[in-house]
């Protein structure tokens, strides 16, 4: 019996002034085994395995339908397994992975009919908006826009290997739908000029290194603003950062996690900042240090 093992990393979606067109894969995974089986079986294990769907409810296996559904074929009984590392309702893409493996392993299963731009379109579909499950399939920082014909196009952009990346995790979850509500529907052409300019300034920062533009790049004025009441600390923890040597502190999708970006060298100091200065404010986090995950989805079978 072929049993496929595949890996998706987490992302991070917006990276300051990037609302819902940046985002990147980071080196912590949630991990799937698939295989065929006389009935559908689902098990966890890891962050948050008490709280996995263990029937077709459970979004993995949505995944799979949703793939099994575009090929015209019935749906398999399966088996598969869940691994998680990748905390829910954080802001790193738990759900895109689910998404994401389910899918990527349907096509396995499926004997791939479909390729890796195929497999993409149909986890857009499914998510509604392709920031987190774009880098989750391709890897690396992608940057996305509309197309004429309605599709999407992918701009891969070359992460310099001097910029780190420190995660704060609170001990807290925030929901996609709170972080969306507090939204306002319309913007100042001020805020809309002042976002498209740091947006284009950030992501030649994120491929050169360069310092000041990273440190002027990261600001917002569409999201974080407006999400920030709705992460205890958010202010000290920005201030804590800086002062220990990053370049600026963002939202990690749509939190509560919050993410620096900091040189190498500095990026152990800028996540103990981070955590102490929660901690000074009676919130428990974990902090991990990552890098970008530039194969995005990936398997082995065994």
């Amino acid at each position: 019996m072929t049993i496929f093992e595949v890996s998706v990393p987490a992302t991070t979606g917006n990276l300051g002034p990037g609302f819902d067109c940046l985002g990147a894969a980071l080196s912590l995974y949630n991990r799937f085994e698939f295989s065929l089986a006389d009935r559908l079986t689902i098990t966890a294990s890891g962050e948050g395995a008490d709280k996995v769907e263990r029937d077709e409810k459970n979004l993995v296996y949505q995944g799979i339908a949703k793939f099994y559904q575009h090929i015209d074929r019935p749906i398999p009984a399966i088996a598969f397994h869940t691994d998680t590392a990748i905390p829910l309702s954080r802001g790193l893409g738990s759900s895109a992975t689910a998404i994401v493996g389910g899918i990527f392993g349907a096509n396995l299963l499926a004997g791939s009919p479909l390729d890796r731009s195929a497999l993409l379109d149909l986890a857009i579909s499914m998510e509604g908006h392709p920031d987190n499950v774009a880098p989750a399939m391709l890897g690396g920082c992608q940057l996305m826009a509309s197309n004429q014909a309605g599709g999407w196009e992918f701009c891969h952009l070359e992460w310099h290997e001097d910029i780190a990346i420190a995660v704060a995790i609170p001990d807290f979850e925030l929901s996609t739908a709170e972080a969306r509500k507090v939204l306002p529907k319309q913007f100042s052409m001020h805020d809309a000029i002042f976002n498209a300019s740091h947006l284009a300034l950030l992501t030649h920062a994120i491929q050169t290194g360069k310092d000041n533009w990273l440190r002027a790049g990261l600001q917002d004025r569409l999201h974080q603003p407006y999400r920030q009441n709705l992460i205890k600390g958010m202010a000290e923890l920005q201030t804590a950062a800086i002062a220990a040597g990053a370049y600026g502190m963002v939202i990690s999708g749509a939190g509560p996690t919050l993410l620096s970006l900091a040189p190498t060298g500095t990026i152990e100091s800028v996540a103990q900042a981070m955590q102490q200065a929660w901690l000074a404010m009676g919130v428990s986090c974990e902090t991990k240090c990552l890098a970008i995950a530039k194969d995005g989805t990936t398997f082995k079978t065994r």
